[in-house]
C-alpha cells in the first residue's frame, strides 16, 4: 500500500517518525513535505497529497500539523478524501470500520507510541461496509463521485 505523507513545520518531526514505521509495516510512504521546521503554509503540502489519495496513486494518507484541525479541513476540500482527526485509537479505528476514511489527520505533539499505535491501526483495520456503506455513499453523492459497492471495497 502506498500512503500519502504530508505535514506543515509543527507536525514535520512526528512525519518522520511515520515514514520509519509505514515502512517497518510493509508499506511504501510518499512524502509531500515540508521537509523541514521551517513556517510552511498546510495547504501547499496537503492538496497535493489530498489529490494523491483521491486519484488512487496512495490508498490512505496521514497528515500532520499543530493541531490536526487544519491539514483535516484542508485534505476534505477535495472530492473522495474522507479525512478523519484522530487524537485515540479508538478514534483511528473506528474512523476506517466506520467511516471508511481514507486520511487520518493528527496533531504534531501526539506522544510518539500512541501515534505509531493509531497508525498501525488506521492501516490495517477495514471497513465493515454494510448499513455504513449506504451513508458514506451520501457523501459520494454530495461530492458527485458514483456510489462503491460492497465488492469494491
Amino acid at each position: 500500500m502506498k500512503v500519502a505523507i504530508a505535514a506543515d513545520h509543527r507536525g514535520f518531526a512526528l512525519k518522520e517518525k511515520l515514514k520509519l514505521w509505514i515502512r517497518e509495516m510493509g508499506h511504501e510512504p510518499v512524502d509531500f513535505g515540508t521537509d523541514s521546521e521551517e513556517s510552511t503554509d498546510y495547504p501547499d503540502v496537503i492538496f497535493p497529497a489530498a489529490e494523491a489519495v483521491a486519484s488512487g496513486r496512495c490508498q490512505r494518507g496521514v497528515f500532520v500539523c499543530g493541531s490536526g484541525i487544519g491539514v483535516s479541513i484542508a485534505a476534505n476540500k477535495v472530492a473522495g478524501v474522507h479525512a478523519a482527526r484522530c487524537c485515540s485509537e479508538k478514534d483511528a479505528e473506528m474512523c476506517r470500520r466506520h467511516n471508511n476514511a481514507n486520511v487520518m489527520t493528527l496533531s504534531g505533539e501526539t506522544e510518539a507510541e500512541r501515534a505509531k499505535r493509531m497508525l498501525a491501526l488506521f492501516i490495517d483495520t477495514d471497513f465493515e461496509a454494510g448499513r455504513h456503506l449506504r451513508r458514506i455513499n451520501k457523501i459520494r453523492r454530495r461530492e458527485n463521485l458514483r456510489d462503491l459497492t460492497e465488492e469494491e471495497i
